[in-house]
């Protein structure tokens, strides 16, 4: 594995993101909001990943206000973004953008609505989108809630009651849906980090806890799906910002050491990451002192059969 420097070009976004969103449609990726040194946006912007090309598309309808460390989750060509905060204000409301027609909505919504937060993950799963932890500004966040998407004309809330090895409130933190379980991984409740990994079974509403041989501070990481392993990269490790990788074994629930050659990116936090074509892009993020305006991609060459790696189970030990 390799990081490379991308070659971009076009209208290049100028300035640098933070606790920013990224979700991948086919190839081209939707970024949106996050902040810079100064304050939030609300901006919505296209990378292209097989051309490198960036674009400002034309947005029409009712945006979002600016805002960062939000969720934003594509369903069937639609961002659904949620929450997020800007300076001392959290939200908890819902918008949508259709990618095909550039137009944003702001639905409404039925139901118990999670509180405002900031920090949390989204993830879809079978209809819904499962909402998990994040902050309100006075303390973290463990609470489980589903947004029912199976209806648009009628979308609503419903908290998800849980039971089990209940982590602790969490923002920052990384969540996945693999094989029907959220697993979730770090984070920080605002006074330390976490070395912890935790899956909720999403058909019983059980939490589980994964005793791993190893183990890894993160907060502001990223992690994403490549074939039976979660990449993490970056974040925190209770020291310092970090660049490296660490991989999660799927099928052991262990973790794994990667060596990645090349010239590595300055360690950072609160980026963004995907997976396109056997590439792993990372982009933004901060680093204590600067908030980056770059962007980056391991090329998994070696490892490049990962992503095609799609039939395998996630089992516990105390199921």
């Amino acid at each position: 594995m390799y990081w490379s420097k991308v070659p971009v070009h076009g209208s290049v976004p100028r300035r640098s993101f933070r606790a920013h969103s990224a979700c991948l449609s086919d190839e081209i990726l939707w970024l949106f909001g996050g902040c810079d040194a100064k304050g939030c946006f609300r901006d919505l912007w296209c990378f292209d990943c097989e051309t490198m090309c960036w674009s400002k598309p034309k947005v029409t309808g009712d945006l979002p206000p600016a805002r960062r460390a939000h969720s934003c989750t594509i369903v069937d060509k639609r961002l659904f973004v949620f929450a997020g905060g800007d300076g001392p204000y959290y939200f908890n409301d819902l918008y949508v953008f259709d990618t095909v027609s550039l137009r944003w909505t702001k639905p409404d919504v039925f139901g118990q609505a999670p509180s405002p937060r900031r920090a949390h993950t989204s993830n879809y799963y079978n209809g819904q989108l499962i909402i998990f932890g994040g902050g309100n500004g006075v303390g973290a966040l463990n609470d489980v809630y589903a947004l029912d998407l199976t209806d648009f004309d009628r979308l609503e809330w419903r908290k998800i009651e849980c039971k089990g090895k209940v982590p602790i409130g969490r923002g920052y933190h990384t969540s996945n849906i693999v094989d029907g379980k959220l697993i979730v991984i770090g984070g920080s409740d605002g006074h330390m980090s976490f070395d912890d990994i935790h899956i909720l079974k999403l058909d019983t509403k059980v939490w589980y806890q994964v005793k791993t041989d190893e183990s890894h501070n993160r907060l502001g990481h990223s992690s994403v799906l490549v074939g039976s392993y979660l990449f993490i990269v970056g974040g925190h490790n209770s020291h310092s910002y970090t660049p490296d990788i660490l991989t999660l074994n799927l099928v052991n629930l262990q973790w794994e050491s990667r060596n990645v050659c090349g010239k590595k990116p300055p360690g950072r936090g609160y980026h963004q990451a995907w997976l396109h074509d056997s590439r792993l892009f990372v982009h933004g993020g901060f680093d204590g002192k600067e908030i980056f305006d770059d962007l980056y991609y391991i090329d998994l060459s070696a490892c490049a059969y990962l992503p095609q790696i799609t039939s395998f189970s996630v089992e516990l030990d105390d199921e």
